[in-house]
Formats: C-alpha cells, structure tokens, sequence
C-alpha cells in the first residue's frame, strides 16, 4: 500500500505560533571592591535595635550603641555571611582573637552580616565570641564597598555558594572614612594579617590623636 507524505506530520497555520518574549539581557559588571586609599563618604550605620547584635563571651547582651563612640577611632569592618559555612567561622575566630588588641590599639571593630539567624547565637556561644554585629539585610553597606552586586553574583567565583551574598572581606576605615586597610580572601586561606590589621588602627589613632592636640 503506498503512502504519502501530506498526512504524516499535522498542519499548523504559522498565525498560531505565538513568538516568545525575548529573555531580558542582565549587564555582567564585575565587582570592583574598595581599595586601600579610597574614601567610602556614604558610609553609614542606624541606630535601628534589630540592626544590632552583641556578644560578650559568648552571652547575647543588650544596650544602647554609640555610632559616635563607633565612628570616631579607627574601625575594623569585616563582612561576614552564614552562606560561608566553615570559612565564615573561620573569619569570625580570627576577629575575635585579635579584638581585644584593636582595642588597646585606639580602634573599634563591627561585623557586617547579611542576615539574623539563631545559628550565630549557637556560633557565639560555643566559640564563646565577644563581637558587636550589625545585620544588613539589604546589602546597604556591602554595595558600597562594592563587594556586593546583583551584575556580579558570587556563584559565578565559587562553587558550592548558590545564594549571593557579599564577599568576605575586611577593612579598616579611619574617622574621615578612609580606607587604610584592606583584604579580600579570594583563594578561601583566610590568610589576613592580624599584625597588619593591629598595626593600621595603632598608626591611624596616633595620627588621630596628635591631629586632635594640635587643634
């Protein structure tokens, strides 16, 4: 029996295929974080109580914050994320090892975390942390140390992170909100300088306090 080809396949009017939006073409800028040198002028922290986090050996405490006690020595600011795991905590240790120094040193020091979770109490308790955190859901302060950007998500750096979330980094900024120390850890060695940390608040609050007696 023969056949023919005219009935092998159904016809369609080319009137009813409806054309696909066009996927939207997101720009791919990579981030570009803060320098050493560079000045952060829209630095800013609130005085929002659920922004605010602190612990005193491993103890949850509660009271006011003074941004003008924070912001007038030379602050250790260090971005912190759960979405981390092991190199987040391994950040979190080598803060709080060296806090106790910064502070003789003239300095202050503040965690940025992305997110308040219970497991950072459960973090704090049993490494028994002294740390003062500061929750920036919305990535304010992260944007602008451009460690954070919707153009560059971290998935596309590293695998086994599917959340984007910002950078670990550490910097320390003086009162004029100058960047004077800075690292990034790019390879996960964790490998900042403590030393190097301790020396920049130490030389930034002598300059501070020789510019203040001076006046």
């Amino acid at each position: 029996m023969l056949t023919t080809t005219n009935n092998k396949y159904p016809f369609f009017d080319l009137l009813e295929i409806v054309a696909e939006t066009d996927l939207p073409f997101k720009p791919y800028r990579p981030l570009k974080p803060v320098q050493s040198g560079n000045f952060v002028p829209d630095f800013k922290l609130y005085n929002d109580y659920s922004r605010w986090q602190q612990f005193f050996n491993g103890s949850e405490t509660h009271g006011p914050v003074s941004l003008r006690h924070l912001l007038n020595k030379p602050l250790v600011i260090a971005f912190y994320s759960h979405h981390w795991r092991e190199q987040g905590l391994t950040l979190l240790k080598q803060l709080n090892n060296i806090h106790n120094e910064i502070k003789a040193s003239g300095g202050n020091l503040l965690i940025v975390s992305d997110e308040r979770t219970d497991e950072l109490e459960k973090k704090a308790w049993e490494h028994s942390f002294t740390l003062n955190f500061y929750h920036d859901q919305e990535k304010e302060v992260a944007r602008i140390f451009r460690i954070f950007s919707d153009d560059d998500p971290v998935w596309n750096r590293f695998s086994g992170i599917d959340v984007n979330v910002p950078l670990l980094a550490t910097y320390v900024i003086d009162p004029s909100k100058q960047v004077i120390y800075n690292h990034i850890d790019l390879d996960f060695l964790g490998t900042f300088s403590a030393r190097d940390i301790v020396s920049s608040v130490y030389e930034s609050a002598l300059i501070a306090g020789n510019s203040k007696k001076s006046a």
